[in-house]
């Protein structure tokens, strides 16, 4: 039997074990949405997403199947709306905006469901409309042996102080591998000491894992704060161990986490790149030219580990993370701080087969092992091919994404 013939098998199958939403209702009222959200995650669902005048759709080992009968008209997405926002979740969507957040569903008081949420306006049969994509998050963060990481990256995880980067496409996995992470510390001997995260939104929770000589405050941008930037700030004057930062998305995040990292902080945070080597140029151009070349260095010095993830399809079902990485330890800083910043990419990549691993080398050992398939493979191989394939691995993004 072929991949393609597997592949429909697959989905036959599936499609017969989920079936439909069993309780679905003439109307969607608010009353409904907790239901159809609790069955979803019984069947496994990574993702719920509602959308007007479409079904509601669940997606299963990176497949979408469409779960009601009918399709959601503008009245259900406004009781889903109300439900899930406010009253005022309309008047913000036609202002522009998207909205990210948390929503939690408690069947009884000592359960809870927790799905991160977006809401986007979107144009439908000619009508402004939107789709709500919620994602289901584990009542528990998973452990790094969960996940299968590299022990080279568990012995780098934590180090005195510095920033620590964990970077891949939209749904890769970045902010799992971070709450396995955050466990790991926290639920060591010596625990983590403080711990401040600041996210947006709040994905896991760290309520049920406990230390005797650790503690965690977590707050959600921009529910508490205006920015990350902001959330750096408000750190340095909470005296923390470590600082997470949800996503160093411009230059002002960018230059708080290293300045946190240079005044003996261990600072996480996520960045959307693909690869080590594309992480550093990103990095870098994120500053103005004026002061790129004093802030470069003042990275470089800073930077512990970048960890780039990838989440594919594995063979017989399900999803697998692979990963690129290197530590940059002081070898490999002295080596960069020796060059001029515009050779840093090229010399990273050179640097990653003797310090780290590519995921060239990861994706090989995987589709050796029968882990993932040959058209995975590929599209590993040629995303993270290195500066001079830099644009291809920026489209292959999309692609990776979607499975």
């Amino acid at each position: 039997m072929d991949s393609g013939e597997s592949l429909t098998s697959k989905i036959e199958a599936l499609t017969v074990k989920i079936g439909t939403w069993p309780n679905e209702p003439t109307r969607i009222g608010e009353e409904h949405l907790d239901d159809l959200l609790l069955w979803s995650a019984q069947q496994k669902s990574s993702d719920t997403t509602l959308q007007t005048d479409r079904p509601v759709y669940i997606e299963v080992d990176g497949i979408l199947f469409p779960v009601t009968r009918r399709p959601l008209d503008s009245a259900d997405m406004a009781n889903i709306l109300s439900r899930i926002y406010g009253p005022d979740a309309l008047a913000k969507l036609a202002s522009g905006r998207d909205l990210d957040l948390s929503y939690e569903v408690r069947p009884d008081r000592n359960t809870r469901v927790r799905f991160r949420t977006n809401i986007t306006a979107i144009l439908s049969r000619g009508r402004d409309s939107v789709q709500i994509t919620l994602r289901t998050l584990p009542n528990l963060p998973p452990t790094f042996k969960d996940l299968g990481i590299e022990e080279k990256i568990i012995e780098n995880w934590s180090p005195l102080q510095g920033l620590v980067l964990v970077t891949g496409p939209t749904g890769s996995g970045k902010s799992t591998l971070l709450a396995a992470g955050c466990r790991m510390l926290i639920e060591r001997e010596q625990g983590c000491g403080k711990m401040l995260t600041y996210e947006a939104p709040i994905e896991y929770v760290y309520d049920a894992i406990t230390g005797p000589r650790s503690l965690v405050a977590q707050s959600e941008i921009p529910r508490h704060l205006p920015s990350f930037a902001a959330g750096v700030r408000n750190a340095l004057r909470r005296k923390p161990n470590i600082i997470l930062v949800g996503e160093a998305r411009d230059r002002e995040t960018v230059t708080a986490a290293i300045e946190a990292g240079q005044t003996g902080h261990l600072v996480f945070s996520t960045v959307h790149t693909i690869g080590v080597a594309s992480t550093i140029r990103r990095m870098v151009s994120v500053f103005d030219p004026a002061e790129r070349t004093e802030r470069a260095y003042a990275m470089m010095e800073t930077l512990r580990l970048v960890v780039t993830q990838a989440l594919v399809p594995r063979v017989g079902g399900g999803r697998v993370g692979l990963r690129e990485f290197m530590a940059f330890d002081e070898n490999v800083r002295e080596i960069l701080l020796d060059l001029p910043i515009e050779k840093w990419t090229t010399e990273t990549q050179r640097l990653l087969v003797r310090y780290g691993q590519t995921m060239e080398q990861t994706a090989t050992k995987a589709f050796k092992e029968g882990i993932i398939d040959r058209r995975s493979y590929l599209l590993l191989t040629k995303g993270f091919s290195g500066d001079e394939a830099e644009g291809e691995a920026e489209d292959d993004a999309l692609s990776l994404d979607d499975f």
